[in-house]
């Protein structure tokens, strides 16, 4: 019968990470291997969307109105509108069509107090479509506001009922004169 030490049973039985737990700290690496980058102050520098183009205006701010979400676009078409609406659905909010007959966007008129604005609120047209399931059936909603109200903006807004939040809104309609 042969006679093993304790320390060495001991080292024998060890896992690899148990044998490490044993190992004292040695500290952070130093960040002499780490590469250094100059710090540049030339914001032209920074970005760019191409070889010969370093800055493109995506909007211009004379002539143009923007109204809601997406405004940037071309107006959608009624596929479009459709597969946005169906998004809203897919999200779990619930759609909403409302309509300005005015302006169709924010603007400062009657107060010049910070924070106020006219234009921020619209007329809801019927109630919000609580349930919906069906992006026609908010489709269908639009055209009835379309036909009654031809020269007004019509919005679709989808709202968060869990976070009681505005998640999106887009035009859905403008006038012939925008």
């Amino acid at each position: 019968m042969a006679l093993i030490s304790s320390a060495a049973v001991t080292t024998v039985n060890r896992s690899p990470v148990q044998a490490s737990l044993g190992t004292p700290f040695t500290g952070l690496k130093s960040s002499a291997g780490f590469p250094v980058t100059k710090k540049n102050n030339d914001i032209t520098s920074i970005t760019s969307n191409g070889s010969r183009v370093h800055c493109m205006q995506v909007w211009p701010p004379i002539g143009k109105k923007k109204f809601e979400t997406l405004s940037y676009l071309p107006p959608l078409t009624e596929d479009q509108l459709l597969k946005e609406v169906e998004y809203l659905l897919r999200k779990g909010w619930i759609p909403c069509v409302e309509f300005e007959l005015e302006k169709g966007f924010v603007y400062r008129e009657h107060n010049n107090s910070p924070g106020y604005y006219d234009g921020r609120y619209w007329t809801m047209w019927r109630l919000p479509l609580f349930g919906s399931t069906d992006a026609a059936q908010v489709l269908k909603e639009v055209n009835d506001c379309k036909e009654e109200y031809p020269e007004a903006f019509i919005r679709i807004i989808g709202f968060d009922n869990v976070r009681q939040v505005q998640c999106i809104s887009f035009i859905a309609h403008t006038p012939k004169v925008y």
